[in-house]
């Protein structure tokens, strides 16, 4: 089981997820996104950009509310859940949870305030040239990937969420903690971790409020008020040497810089939030010195979670709300506590390194042949040409998923149709404009480059497909210019907003018709005249004849009466 769950979808080939990815962490292979778990630093930003909805989260409810009915269960929860929540205390979101089954609920901000206290000492020692927080798992996933040099500087601090589950663990025997909050990569962190027994997001958790019908209510201002003091009061009896920071403001940019009330010196303090800034942070953090980097994989930091609710007010009105929250409640205190320290190892992907011969293999299997072929546009979802031959190599990518060259591919077989065809080819928009004409329809229209349709011929049939977007068909229609007969289809090409009109030169048929009209008139012209004479003639003949019988007539009956 992996955290991110894919459902089947009409993948478009845009490679939105994979631009986006910061580690390149997506499989495009077969015309379906899929995430490569080795490489994944779970940041979920590809959950956002999929215009398909390719890609969710994986739902832990079913598991919890499991867990809660056969074990204590106290919840840990970020101080985030202010701003998604739009709540301004924790009381009545403590409650909600007591009511889904939980025994009790706590505020990881409390072991947010112990890794602020170890950030404090380890910056007092002098040991580090640079440093970087370790509250994201996101971020200390990606540097123990992918920026091995930079791991050194990494705190050897448990993240807020595992220092708080440690607190609890120690102060509850025998419950089981599970975290609540709006990140994803904490799912993973919280299974590695061997004492978290589960993690749900501030969206898993809305949807349980909702299916049991449970809703956090506000607490009455004057109790709300009356709780503020009395912790208050029970703050002011801490022992000497207890440690208060202002650790609720973690969830939003500068939390952790803000949480500090003084600045150890010999740094300078940064904060740098979002997956597009990662690396080049990390990069930069190479060639100086004396850097405390704050460093979150959301643009916002966790206010702006993958799995945070969000509002109408986006990351302003959450930062105001988690600020206002903070600024009002009273500060966690450090206590003595369990051992927070933790070892960062450098991790692999799984990935191997090609060889040059490989990736000059697949670069010439798209027409790149030298440097100045290298187009690294971008557009197939890496960074450069030689990152997709890498990743092609690897069996993460195809060679077709170069735009450039695919484009060039598909233009010059076109072409190579179009101009050979023995038909003319002309598109035009719907304003009847041209755009492109192939030589064989120049000769048939009897111009070069003509602008308009109506620089060629009668337009009214293209208007009219143009207008209805029917096909239709003219046949033998006559070009004054060149003296062509054609049968003409015009086709209106869906979504393109244009037509494609096809030439096909009837002239020598038109001609032959003509022609055989020509002798058949001539056919019927001779028949007419020999017809007319052979009728003259007949006559001719019956009058002879019959002035020859009349005599004959006349002498027989002469003779009759002399015999008689």
């Amino acid at each position: 089981m992996f955290y991110l769950d894919f459902q089947k979808a009409n993948c478009k080939n845009c490679y939105k997820c994979l631009r986006s990815c910061p580690v390149k962490a997506i499989d495009m292979r077969n015309s379906q996104a899929k995430i490569i778990e080795s490489r994944c630093i779970l940041c979920g930003h590809c959950t956002h950009v999929c215009p398909q909805n390719a890609k969710s989260v994986h739902n832990d409810a079913a598991a919890v509310l499991k867990l809660l009915k056969t074990k204590t269960v106290i919840a840990s929860v970020a101080p985030a859940f202010v701003s998604s929540f739009g709540l301004t205390s924790f009381e009545p979101f403590r409650a909600a949870l007591k009511k889904l089954g939980f025994s009790d609920a706590y505020e990881t901000s409390e072991g947010a305030a112990v890794v602020t206290a170890e950030y404090k000492k380890l910056l007092a020692s002098g040991k580090y040239e640079n440093f970087i927080t370790s509250a994201c798992p996101a971020v200390n996933r990606a540097i123990q990937l992918y920026h091995h040099d930079v791991l050194k500087y990494l705190a050897p601090v448990d993240s807020p969420m595992v220092a708080h589950a440690k607190i609890l663990r120690e102060r509850f025997k025998n419950a089981s903690v599970v975290f609540i909050g709006p990140c994803i990569a904490k799912k993973r962190e919280a299974a590695e971790s061997g004492i978290i027994a589960g993690a749900l997001t501030f969206e898993e958790v809305a949807e349980l409020f909702e299916n049991n019908g449970v809703k956090p209510v506000a607490v009455n201002p004057e109790m709300h008020e009356s709780k503020k003091a009395t912790v208050a009061a029970v703050s002011d009896t801490e022992e000497p040497g207890e440690e208060k920071i202002a650790a609720k403001f973690y969830p939003i940019s500068r939390g952790i810089i803000k949480s500090f009330d003084a600045f150890p010196g010999g740094y300078e303090y940064i904060a740098v939030d979002g997956v597009s800034r990662l690396s080049q942070a990390l990069e930069d953090l190479k060639n100086v010195k004396g850097v405390f980097l704050e460093i979150n994989a959301c643009e916002g930091a966790c206010v702006n979670g993958p799995c945070a609710i969000q509002r109408s007010g986006g990351n302003v009105e959450a930062n105001v709300r988690v600020r206002n929250y903070t600024n009002g409640a009273p500060l966690d205190v450090v206590r003595e506590h369990p051992s927070v320290a933790v070892e960062r190892k450098p991790l692999t992907p799984g990935d191997r390194i090609p060889t040059d011969d490989e990736v000059a293999e697949v670069l010439a299997r798209t027409g790149k042949r030298g440097k100045c072929d290298e187009l690294n546009c971008g557009a197939c979802g890496y960074n450069s040409c030689r990152e997709k031959a890498w990743a092609v190599v690897n069996g993460y990518a195809e060679v077709e998923m170069c735009v450039p060259y695919m484009r060039e591919k598909a233009e010059s077989m076109g072409n190579v149709v179009i101009e050979n065809s023995p038909n003319g080819i002309i598109v035009c928009d719907k304003a009847l404009k041209i755009t492109e004409i192939n030589r064989r329809a120049e000769a048939l229209v009897g111009a070069a480059r003509p602008e308009y349709i109506f620089d060629c011929f009668d337009p009214t049939a293209v208007f009219k497909a143009a207008e209805n977007g029917v096909q239709s068909r003219v046949d033998a229609l006559k070009i004054e210019k060149s003296g062509k007969y054609v049968d003409m289809n015009i086709v209106p090409l869906a979504g393109e907003n244009a037509l494609l009109i096809v030439l096909i030169d009837v002239t020598d048929k038109v001609n032959y018709d003509a022609e055989l009209d020509k002798v058949k008139r001539g056919t019927f012209e001779v028949t007419d005249s020999v017809i007319e004479k052979q009728m003259r003639v007949a006559q001719e003949i019956a009058s002879l004849l019959g002035e020859t019988t009349a005599e004959t007539k006349i002498a027989l009956l002469k003779l009759k009466d002399a015999i008689k």
